[in-house]
């Protein structure tokens, strides 16, 4: 058992235990609180958690189905590696979705929208001078986030938030160094919508969502040990 696993006890309701325990895992997997390759045991985990094994049996299924633990019977589960195959598929849904919503948003947000998005992107600028990476990701969700839903598309969020996790591992890895890239790609963004142009923000997004492959690149040489071993220049390049 690794030292990254730091689980609270679950107040369960109203959602079923397994939901729970299995919304805390995914957190902490996606955060890097657990790290790739970390061993991780239902004993522990139930013990930790204050719940019996079923619940925490179910949320590793779930997540070994999502690609993120490997279950191996007789032998300890393991947080998978990191993916760059997953991770460039996982962007490819994503820039689908999210490039033809901000086209539909751009004439459909009001000045009141527009500002909220403007607070958002103070609020980035605060938490990268204070180095707060988990508050800086927070946020950029909450940005993309409330574009779909004040275009009254939030239904993309839902179909963007199944699908993007493998991206919000090497996010999170990237934020050492490129915050202040992914703050100025907002307010391109922002400012995109702002005039209501939607074929401007349409590449704005585009441009925004594609350089995780510069970041796999740059992670690699940093943390290669969280990456499997067919992440290469071919398993990105789509």
């Amino acid at each position: 058992m690794t030292n990254a696993l730091q689980l609270p006890k679950l107040d369960f309701a109203p959602t079923t235990v397994a939901d729970q325990v299995y919304a805390e895992l995914h957190r902490q997997v996606l955060s890097l609180e657990l790290k790739p390759g970390a061993k991780i045991s239902e004993i522990e985990v139930a013990k930790a958690m204050g719940v019996s094994r079923q619940p925490v049996r179910d949320a590793f299924y779930r997540l070994s189905k999502l690609g993120f633990l490997l279950i191996r019977p007789q032998r300890a589960t393991t947080v998978t590696l990191i993916s760059g195959a997953a991770v460039m598929r996982a962007r490819f849904i994503r820039t689908a979705l999210e490039v033809e919503t901000i086209r539909t948003a751009a004439p459909r947000l009001s000045e009141a929208d527009l500002d909220t998005l403007a607070e958002i992107i103070e609020k980035q600028d605060v938490a990268i001078k204070a180095d707060d990476r988990n508050g800086f990701h927070l946020l950029d969700d909450a940005f993309h986030h409330e574009i779909c839903a004040r275009a009254n598309l939030a239904f993309t969020w839902e179909l963007i938030s199944e699908n993007k996790g493998h991206m919000d591992r090497v996010r999170m890895l990237s934020l050492s160094f490129a915050s202040r890239t992914a703050w100025e790609d907002h307010v391109a963004i922002l400012a995109a919508l702002r005039g209501r142009e939607p074929e401007a923000a349409a590449a704005a997004m585009r441009s925004h969502l594609s350089r995780i492959k510069e970041q796999i690149d740059r992670i690699l040489q940093q943390n290669h040990d969280y990456f499997a071993e067919e992440t290469s220049d071919a398993s990105l390049d789509f």
